[in-house]
């Protein structure tokens, strides 16, 4: 696109490869020429109820979306002390707040009067106080309880014991992870090398350029397995952006249930890592995670997309994804180019890969195939899921 040759320093931001820390760069630097990769054939199958059965379904809820904590938001959504944001998407209503001290606090979105939301949408929201529509009792950002309506029509009612229930968070890499019901928080599945990656590639600091929720008829896994793979990208992707990459495996990095992809694009050679340091990195190498266990994050040239894929039924997913830039456009050519960015990932995502997940489901809801069978291509959806049935 000749307009992203235009853009000012400051609108580009650009990564290098120095900027990336050690770990990142040896894992580039791992990236054969295109011509040198090699596709290993494998044999492996999953069966159908892997993505349609009840009882799964119900495992992965029990034993990994209640067991551990998982991601709701990001930092970047809320930059500032006072910000919050309300998110329904596994179902549980959920407040996600910053408070003037600058931590992240959960909540359940649920007056201690007669459970409420104090927020209905789900637009962020600058705010030193949050009142319930219903009766108009009122809470501090940190979910204290700061106001009653007719305080002296109540007996013995102490304010201290009546806060919001809060629930544990943590930032972590610039996700915001929050365990969901509210018991003691086990940690261990997020990885430390995949947080400190998330902060070289700038997340916890960006700007929020977009977002979009999706609410997909299809299982969780159906929506994420094009992200573990590049097997759909020159058929797919055809007609938009399967030009851009090539037909050969990725360098893959297992950190317990996390996985780290990068790639080379069309023509890549490790030489080109060195002909001039000062280029963005971007430009030449993919970046794709799968953070547990549910969180997306794919590299561009300007922008970095992140997709949280929340199931909510068997054949049900709500997907919010967002457009990261390093920081709002200062020009007129910036804002252009990130308007035309955000139209093309948001039709290549949600126009192709969401609706090859939603006419996947309707095949397997209906029992075809009985089995998935996977090819080398696509070995990384195998790792994944061994990562995940161990945790199960």
């Amino acid at each position: 696109m000749n307009l992203v040759a235009n853009l000012k320093a400051a609108d580009r931001r650009v990564t290098t490869l120095a900027d990336l820390n050690e770990n990142q760069q040896a894992a580039i630097r791992r990236i054969p020429a295109e011509k040198d990769a090699v596709v290993e054939p494998i044999e492996a199958t999953r069966p159908n109820a892997v993505f349609t059965g009840r009882e799964r379904y119900d495992q992965e809820q029990a034993g990994i979306f209640r067991r551990f904590p998982v991601p709701v938001t990001l930092s970047a959504l809320l930059p500032d002390p006072g910000m919050v944001v309300a998110n329904d998407s596994y179902g549980v209503p959920l407040l996600i707040s910053r408070t003037r001290s600058g931590e992240i606090k959960a909540f359940v979105n649920a007056c201690q009067h007669k459970g409420s939301k104090l927020v209905e949408d789900c637009e962020v929201h600058k705010q030193g106080r949050m009142t319930c529509p219903y009766h108009a009792w009122t809470y501090g950002i940190d979910g204290k309880l700061i106001g009653v309506a007719r305080n002296d029509a109540f007996i013995n009612l102490d304010k201290g014991k009546r806060g919001l229930k809060e629930l544990p968070a943590r930032e972590w890499g610039g996700v915001v992870y929050v365990q969901l019901d509210g018991s003691d928080p086990d940690w261990s599945q997020l990885s430390d090398q995949i947080a400190a990656d998330f902060e070289s590639l700038g997340i916890p600091s960006a700007h929020v350029y977009g977002r979009k929720t999706f609410d997909l008829k299809a299982n969780w896994k159906t929506v994420l397995e094009p992200f573990l793979e590049g097997y759909h990208v020159q058929r797919l992707h055809a007609a938009s952006i399967g030009d851009m990459f090539p037909d050969a495996p990725n360098v893959v990095d297992l950190f317990g249930a996390n996985i780290r992809q990068v790639s080379g694009r069309i023509g890549y050679t490790p030489q080109m890592l060195d002909e001039d340091a000062s280029q963005n990195v971007h430009k030449l190498v993919t970046h794709a995670y799968t953070a547990f266990p549910n969180c997306v994050v794919v590299t561009s040239q300007y922008y970095i997309s992140v997709m949280i894929l929340m199931p909510r039924d068997v054949d049900r997913t709500v997907v919010e994804y967002f457009m990261l830039t390093p920081g709002p456009a200062t020009t007129d050519k910036a804002t252009e180019v990130f308007a035309r960015s955000y139209e093309l990932i948001i039709s290549v995502f949600g126009g192709e890969d969401f609706r090859a997940a939603e006419i996947s489901q309707a095949g397997l809801t209906a029992g075809v195939p009985a089995e998935t069978v996977y090819c080398g291509l696509e070995t990384n959806i195998v790792r994944y899921y061994e990562a995940l049935e161990a945790l199960l």
